[in-house]
């Protein structure tokens, strides 16, 4: 089991990142889809029986993804792993300003996978809590820190995007960005910070340490280009109500299933086999 706390730090309200989250998801899903891969929405629905952080929340919206993701894989999983197998199901529940999603590959590895992402979004804060997610003293000594900088921290060549680069944005609407030297989030109001934290499983004799890295390498992958995507979208996003992303979500989930059928394999590859 591997455990890492990504901490990343916006200049927005945690109000503004509901919004903002909720759409970028809906958004990138679009980017991840086509050619027969991508991500099948079967269930966005309330929930009110699930609680989390000892049942501080219990009660939000519940989503059921599946993501057909073949070419998203290493290599060598892809060699072991039998035809229709590569099937990720992601199950969330969203209790805003906490959430919690759970992806597991029942096909295939059935229990022997399991990667699950608790976030914890809190204002006025730049990522500076040091148990946010109240961990027991075991799983404390074995967490890993990691402080993710969307303006700074290096993103791959392939990831690269002029309008997706904060320390080149300005939002129209808010005047917000860039965000420019290594200080930026101490000069940001309002700021707010994801405190994500990733538990990884993969039992698998051989493979479970190379594995485990190489999802943990990919999360804080994801989680990079997601929130530069968040802030460098912020003109899109910026004044929409939860009434406007519900309707937004209906709509991205026709165009899913139309476009999964159909095109070519797109969005994020895996960048090491």
């Amino acid at each position: 089991m591997l455990i890492k706390e990504y901490r990343v730090t916006l200049p927005l309200t945690v109000e503004e990142y509901q919004v903002a989250q909720l759409y970028s998801v809906a958004e990138a899903s679009k980017n991840e889809t086509g050619g027969g891969e991508g991500i099948e929405v079967l269930k966005n629905e309330p929930f009110d029986n699930y609680p989390l952080l000892g049942g501080k929340y219990n009660a939000g919206q519940y989503t059921y993804k599946i993501y057909h993701l073949a070419s998203k894989v290493p290599a060598f999983i892809r060699l072991l792993a039998p035809k229709g197998s590569l099937e990720i199901h992601e199950e969330a529940w969203n209790a805003y300003p906490y959430c919690r999603t759970v992806i597991t590959n029942p096909k295939f590895m059935k229990d022997g996978f399991r990667i699950t992402i608790d976030s914890m979004h809190v204002r006025d804060d730049a990522g500076n809590i040091p148990n946010v997610h109240e961990l027991p003293p075991e799983k404390l000594k074995t967490r890993e820190v990691v402080h993710i900088d969307i303006a700074n921290d290096t993103v791959l060549p392939a990831d690269y995007k002029p309008t997706e680069d904060p320390t080149k944005f300005k939002s129209e609407k808010t005047g917000r960005g860039p965000l420019v030297g290594p200080n930026w989030k101490k000069n940001v109001d309002p700021v707010m910070t994801c405190y994500k934290l990733v538990t990884c499983e993969f039992k698998w004799f051989g493979l479970q340490t190379r594995i485990e890295n190489f999802i943990q390498k990919s999360e804080r992958r994801l989680f990079t280009n997601f929130h530069r995507q968040v802030f460098c979208w912020m003109d899109r996003w910026h004044g929409l109500t939860m009434e406007d992303i519900r309707a937004i979500e209906e709509k991205v989930k026709e165009e899913l299933d139309r476009q999964r059928q159909v095109g070519e394999v797109r969005g994020m590859r895996a960048d090491s086999d």
